[in-house]
Parts: C-alpha cells; sequence; structure tokens
C-alpha cells in the first residue's frame, strides 16, 4: 500500500517537472507578446484619477482571469476537435487589434485636440460610462493577447500527454495575468510613490531625488507607454496574419519580418476601419 502511494507521489513529482520545463520554455516562447500585452495594458489602465486608477486596474485584471477562464479550455478542446477554428480566431482578433491600432494613430493625427478629454476627472454619470467603455476595450484587447499567448504556449507542448499541455497552458496564463498586471499596477502608482518618498524625506537626500525623479517619469512613462502599445496593437495584428496565413507568410521574402507585419497590420486596420465607419453611415442612413 505504502509502495503504491509513493509510486503515485513520484508520478506526481515528475508530472509537475514535465510541467516546470514546458512552462518555462512556453514563457520564453510568449515573451514578445507578453512585453506588447503591457505595454498595451499599461496605457489603457492610465487616465484616470489617481483615486480610480486601482479600482480600474482591478477591474480589467479580473476581466483578464475571466478570460483565461473562458479561452484555456476552448483552445484546448478546438484544438483536439477543429484546429482550423484557432487560426480563424487567431485572424479575426488580429483584424479588431490592428482597428484599434489605426484609430489610435488617426485620432493622434486628426484629433488632438480632445487629447484632454480622455481624462476622467468626475464621478458624474458621462465619467463613469466612459470609464466602462474604457475597461471594456482593455478586456477586449486583453482576450485577443490571451487568445495568442495560450496558443503559442500550447504549440509548445504539442508532443506532450494532455494532462502536461492542459496545466503548462494554465500555468503559463496565470503568470501572464499575474505578471502583467502587477507590472502595470506598479507603473500607474509611480508617482503617489514618490510623493511619499518626498513627504519622508523632508525634501533632502538621496529619497527626495528619487521620489522626483519618479514623479517627474511617470508621465514621460505613460506617452511612452501610448506610443509603445499603437505599435505594438499593429505589429501583434500584422504578426497573426504573416505566421497563420501562408499566402503571407511567403509573400515578399526579401523584405524582413517585422516590416511586413507593420504593413499587414496597417492594412488590416485601415481597410477594418473603414469598413466600421462605412457601416456606421450606413445604420446612421436607416435610423
Amino acid at each position: 500500500m505504502a509502495s503504491g502511494i509513493f509510486a503515485v507521489l513520484d508520478d506526481i513529482a515528475a508530472l509537475m517537472d514535465d510541467v516546470a520545463v514546458a512552462s518555462k520554455l512556453a514563457t520564453k516562447k510568449t515573451a514578445g507578446i507578453l512585453g506588447d500585452d503591457l505595454a498595451v495594458n499599461a496605457e489603457k489602465a492610465t487616465g484616470f484619477l489617481a483615486s480610480r486608477e486601482i479600482p480600474v486596474l482591478w477591474a480589467i485584471t479580473k476581466g483578464s482571469f475571466i478570460n483565461k477562464l473562458i479561452i484555456v479550455p476552448v483552445i484546448l478542446l478546438m484544438n483536439v476537435f477543429l484546429p482550423i477554428a484557432t487560426t480563424i480566431a487567431l485572424v479575426i482578433g488580429g483584424f479588431y487589434l490592428a482597428y484599434e491600432g489605426v484609430e489610435k494613430i488617426i485620432h493622434f493625427l486628426f484629433h488632438r485636440e480632445k487629447k484632454g478629454e480622455e481624462v476622467i476627472t468626475e464621478n458624474t454619470v458621462d465619467d463613469r460610462e466612459a470609464e466602462k467603455k474604457k475597461i471594456r476595450s482593455a478586456i477586449i484587447t486583453d482576450f485577443i493577447l490571451s487568445v495568442e499567448i495560450v496558443i503559442i504556449s500550447l504549440g509548445s507542448v504539442l508532443q506532450s500527454e494532455l494532462t502536461t499541455q492542459i496545466l503548462t497552458v494554465s500555468v503559463v496564463a496565470i503568470i501572464a495575468t499575474i505578471g502583467v498586471y502587477g507590472i502595470v499596477a506598479l507603473i500607474v502608482r509611480m508617482d503617489d510613490a514618490g510623493y511619499q518618498l518626498i513627504k519622508k524625506s523632508d525634501g533632502k537626500g538621496f529619497f527626495n531625488t528619487l521620489g522626483n525623479l519618479l514623479v517627474k517619469a511617470l508621465p514621460i512613462v505613460i506617452k511612452s507607454l501610448g506610443v509603445i502599445g499603437t505599435i505594438a496593437l499593429i505589429l501583434v495584428s500584422g504578426g497573426i496574419f504573416v505566421h497563420n496565413i501562408d499566402y503571407f507568410h511567403h509573400l515578399l521574402p526579401n523584405i524582413p519580418s517585422i516590416f511586413k507585419e507593420i504593413g499587414f497590420g496597417l492594412i488590416a486596420g485601415i481597410l477594418t476601419l473603414l469598413v466600421v465607419e462605412g457601416g456606421k453611415k450606413i445604420i446612421k442612413l436607416f435610423k
């Protein structure tokens, strides 16, 4: 009886070891997407009153966990019964990411005077709706990026047993959520940490200098994340098309992959934007 228990424990230990190795490999393969996920979501989690930053970030984090709870089992089942559906889901998501990226570029080029309107300033009904809208947008974007993270991590363990696949994908999904949103939380609270350091240092010494640096760095970090997040949206979407559509993958072989991804991302975003805006105008005509 005792030998049977030890045998089971040995099997569990071996399985956990396999999962640890597979998770490390899968995390390395998804590192680029995790970086994009961080840039995109950090940009989306900013622009609120300090008192609303953590509640908004927590709402997005909860949405991200729910996304993973939906995505992981669905992708695993799709991989078993209908592998082509995974590619279709990725491509559809690619169009959405491209649309978001191009929309941000258009907004920056032609509507910069409205920039101040994006910050949530009061607890009015309109401001709450704007906050909810930004949270929904962040959760939708997280959903699409999570699909790619899960698919890439699954692809790294396709030769393993089903149990190892399930555990590995689950571990990577949890690491992705906690890691990304943990770092985002640190970013959005940089200025508060800086003010606390300034206050405790009585305006002098190393901690005062560090505090001032954190306070002054936050606007630069937020602006940088806005730019990086937009570029990430275009690159991720273009990468989806290049790596999942065979024709695009072999098209223009002499051009570096990054330029192809940017090009396809921009083209897809412009086309999607035209379709969306055209659809809105048609709907208005029939109202």
